[in-house]
């Protein structure tokens, strides 16, 4: 085990069973950003309907699949600070989730924007 392993399990084992879970949710999210295939993208949302109940991450995976041609790095910042916002600063989860609605929707219509742009 690394050192960097072993102070990540003393962190864990430090931690409030609320506060191991949302650091578990947290690591789904990083490792999902990072084992993700790249393949043929839709251009246009999928529309995938937002659940009644909806954690956080899950809604950021939602979101991600809705919008399979938004490039991650330009939401990494904004998606990051938001699930901060929920995480430590305890705003209410369907409060940050239309928040990251909203933010998916602005980078899609600038995305969109930019096609446009480039075929003028």
């Amino acid at each position: 085990m690394t050192s960097d392993e072993k102070r990540l399990l003393k962190l864990y084992r430090a931690l409030s069973e609320r506060a191991r879970a949302s650091l578990l949710d947290y690591a789904d999210f990083l490792a999902a950003r990072d084992n993700a295939p790249e393949a043929s993208v839709s251009e246009t949302p999928l529309a995938i309907p937002r659940p009644v109940e909806e954690s956080v991450i899950k809604a950021i995976k939602r979101l991600r699949h809705n919008y399979p041609m938004l490039e991650r790095d330009k939401l990494l910042n904004e998606t990051s600070a938001l699930l901060t916002k929920h995480v430590v600063h305890k705003h209410p989860a369907a409060e940050v989730i239309d928040e990251l609605e909203a933010l998916f929707k602005h980078h899609y219509d600038l995305h969109v924007q930019a096609k446009q742009d480039q075929t003028t």
